[in-house]
């Protein structure tokens, strides 16, 4: 077994929604980042590179490159996980908090850990998505950002 841990964070700014585990989610800012700003997908394509003793996200997809220019992160995700099975390794479980004051996402939890099994193709049951809020504390706290942790564990083929 191998373990793999990702952290991911993005700033708000004013727009109409955020995507987060390949969920759109209507609220009155976006995250700003190169491609979607799918914080949620974005740590758990960094636990699964760790874990398989790749190279972080920012190495397979440059946020200095235009072709991922607004890039879909599910489509990265499951490209990543092409990329670990390729090492001969073969996904156990995920499991990920996404840090934020707000919105509220209790109601799309179930959407986001659907979304996410489906790319890296295991069961929901394999798949935990939580989130917390910091209390009005730091940069998510504020509403400045919001961040994701994830951990998942690969076991060879």
């Amino acid at each position: 077994m191998r373990i793999g841990h990702g952290y991911d964070v993005h700033r708000t700014e004013p727009g109409d929604g955020i995507i987060l585990g390949g969920v759109r989610i209507g609220c009155g800012f976006r995250l700003k980042a190169h491609s979607d700003g799918d914080v949620l997908t974005h740590a758990l394509i960094d636990a699964l590179f760790g874990a398989a003793g790749l190279p972080d996200i920012g190495a397979h997809f440059p946020d200095n490159d235009e072709k991922h220019r607004g890039a879909d992160s599910i489509g990265l995700l499951k490209e990543a996980v092409r990329l670990v099975r390729d090492e001969g390794l073969r996904i156990e479980y995920a499991d990920m908090t996404v840090v934020a004051q707000s919105p509220k996402l209790a109601p799309y939890i179930s959407k986001m850990k659907r979304s996410l099994a489906d790319a890296l193709n295991v069961e929901e049951s394999r798949v935990n998505v939580k989130a917390t809020t910091e209390e009005h504390l730091g940069f998510t706290g504020s509403g400045a950002g919001i961040a994701a942790h994830a951990v998942c564990l690969l076991e060879s083929l």
